[in-house]
């Protein structure tokens, strides 16, 4: 009764179904798609990797699982720079964070990632020199030995 209520095009259906389609009624985020049980069976084969996908309900949308905080099962939206740690609106009011430099998850990551990009830079701009003295030792190595 309540299917005939809505819309009946609303319905999501199997992605991968050959006409005519069957109501999904499964979704995987790692594949974006929605399958019926059928077609998630044969797509997901057990002793596979992506056997390892864990079912959602199906949506014609698929956003990424946001991060969970384990101790309180709610999504992470803080970085604690002194525990260096991702943390959750219930973690950072309690005892543990409540002295600690706390930033939001974005700031952070663009914090973060600007460090990472400074030292793979200097990292890759380092390794002719590194490759250079390492080619200069094998040399002397070679001189030593004759």
């Amino acid at each position: 009764r309540y299917r005939q209520t809505i819309n009946i095009s609303a319905a999501i259906m199997c992605q991968f179904c050959k006409p005519p389609q069957l109501e999904a009624t499964k979704g995987c985020t790692e594949c974006k798609s929605s399958f019926c049980n059928e077609c998630f069976k044969l797509y997901h084969p057990w002793g596979t990797q992506k056997a390892q996908h864990e079912p959602t309900p199906p949506t014609l949308t698929f956003r990424p699982k946001g991060l969970m905080c384990p101790e309180h099962k709610e999504e992470v939206t803080h970085y604690c720079k002194t525990c260096q740690r991702l943390v959750c609106q219930l973690c950072r009011v309690r005892r543990t964070h409540t002295s600690h430099k706390i930033t939001p998850v974005l700031s952070a990551y663009q914090a973060l990632r600007e460090k990472l990009t400074k030292s793979l830079t200097y990292i890759l701009s380092s390794q002719d020199m590194v490759q250079t003295q390492i080619a200069e030792l094998e040399e002397t190595v070679k001189h030593t030995e004759v």
